[in-house]
């Protein structure tokens, strides 16, 4: 019986299904679809989003060939695109919804090459072989709805397993970057992987270095917005697979201190990124806020210390970010988070307008997700600790709150622009400009709000102490 979730996926593709039907070939639904339409499941870990809306892309399989593919949909689709014909797909609009049409396939990478080979078939079985895992090789026939499932993925969904259709071996050689997406797998619908598959991730984890850093980086961000993704990344730790692409991850563990009882910057780690929201600035902040802690260990007699963490944190987050080229934004934002991520701590109770403003500031608009991490990163079992770290936030984000009520902090500037400064002072454009600018915008920091006359007062007698200074 097929799932009643399944039925807008059905009324959308039957149109699709009867025209292929009618032209002797034969069309099957298949991945996250049929994955989720079986296991229950609302959404899906694959994270590809259809357009004009939050559902994932319908993935369909047949025996035509692109060119036939091609040649069918034309006139029922609302739109088509090309772009992956050599490998086989056509990608259309039908009903509103995004669908991806395979030709039958197995591929396979060389050994010394990034590029899948394709080849194309004409058996289902032999297609669903080639995917990642049983819960991603079943198909529903379509139109008459016969499930093909030769690898019993709906029994290892009923026993929480992950599997490969054949040999481990044989699916991370056709694709390495299957076994990063074994972590997604992992974490997503709390699977155990099979002891076969988790020695061969031991063993061939190198092969993971010819996948593209893009292709990589991609995986990453899916598996770390899941809503609990720490499974997925013991299980990159533990294979040793994060060593591969992100070593500063595996590097954590080292940090335990048994002597001076400081726990496991890993653990501690992972704990702090299920913690956060699921926001993927947020999530990798949460992931590389420690970083720099390797680099800077220190043992004296108070205990392990590791000064300036989160400065050397944040320069080694940049560079590992940029290999796996992540974009520019994100790397500013992540790099600046984890920077930050102890600025909290250096301020008590009371905090003054003053440091209020340079908080906002320096976080920007990252204020909420900066404050979000701060408080994630309290993972102590002391719970008279954890509740005063809870009230120090709690008051700083209302301190923070009344201050914007009375203050545009979220655009802190001087009260004057450079044009004001220049004509005030009757001074070109120049280094001058700049530096009354700047002390301008301490004022503003330190003061808050003085009004405009205020304010140029304070900016002539700036103006008559540097001429003084100047001339003796």
């Amino acid at each position: 019986m097929v799932p009643e979730r399944l039925s807008p996926v059905l009324e959308v593709t039957r149109p699709l299904a009867e025209r292929f039907a009618a032209s002797g070939r034969t069309v099957y639904l298949v991945g996250g679809t049929v994955r989720d339409g079986i296991a229950g499941r609302p959404g899906s870990v694959e994270g590809n989003g259809a357009v004009g809306s939050s559902e994932p892309d319908i993935d369909i399989t047949t025996d035509a060939r692109p060119d036939e593919i091609e040649s069918l949909v034309a006139g029922l689709a609302s739109s088509i695109w090309t772009q992956g014909k050599r490998f086989g797909t056509i990608g259309i609009l039908l009903g509103g919804r995004r669908v991806e049409i395979t030709t039958h396939r197995a591929e396979a990478y060389d050994p010394g090459s990034r590029k899948p080979e394709v080849q194309f078939g004409d058996d289902v079985e032999t297609d669903l072989s080639r995917r990642d895992f049983t819960v991603n090789a079943m198909a529903l026939r379509l139109p008459d709805l016969v499930l093909i499932d030769p690898f019993d993925g709906i029994g290892d969904l009923a026993a929480s397993r992950l599997r490969t259709p054949l040999d481990p071996e044989v699916s991370f050689s056709d694709d390495p970057l299957r076994m990063l997406r074994a972590a997604r797998f992992v974490s997503g619908y709390a699977l155990e992987p099979d002891p076969r598959i988790t020695s061969a991730v031991t063993s061939m984890r190198d092969r993971l270095s010819i996948v593209s850093p893009e292709r990589v980086r991609e995986e990453l961000d899916k598996l770390i917005v899941l809503p609990e993704p720490g499974a997925g990344l013991w299980f990159l730790v533990r294979t040793g697979l994060a060593g591969v692409f992100l070593p500063e991850l595996p590097a954590l563990a080292l940090e335990q201190d048994p002597i001076h009882r400081h726990k496991d910057v890993l653990a501690h780690t992972i704990a702090v990124v299920e913690k956060t929201s699921a926001d993927k600035v947020l999530r990798l902040a949460a992931l590389f806020h420690d970083v720099g802690k390797p680099r800077t260990r220190s043992v004296g007699p108070s205990g392990v210390h590791f000064h300036h963490h989160d400065v050397v944190g944040a320069r080694m987050t940049r560079e590992r970010m940029k290999a796996l080229r992540y974009p520019s934004a994100e790397i500013d934002d992540v790099g600046r988070l984890v920077e930050l991520h102890l600025r909290f701590h250096t301020y008590k109770m009371g905090w003054t307008d003053s440091a209020l403003r340079r908080y906002a500031r320096d976080a920007g608009a990252l204020v909420g997700k900066l404050n979000e991490l701060t408080r994630c990163d309290c993972t102590t079992r002391n719970a008279s600790k954890a509740e005063a770290l809870g009230r120090r936030i709690d008051e700083l984000e209302e301190r923070l709150a009344e201050l914007r009520e009375k203050e545009a902090l979220d655009s802190l500037r001087p009260e004057v622009d450079g044009v004001e400064v220049m004509a005030h002072l009757g001074l070109p454009p120049g280094r001058e400009v700049g530096e009354a600018l700047e002390f301008l915008l301490q004022v503003r920091l330190d003061e808050g709000l003085l009004g405009r006359d205020e304010v140029l007062s304070r900016l002539d007698q700036w103006w008559q102490d540097r001429v003084a200074g100047q001339s003796c």
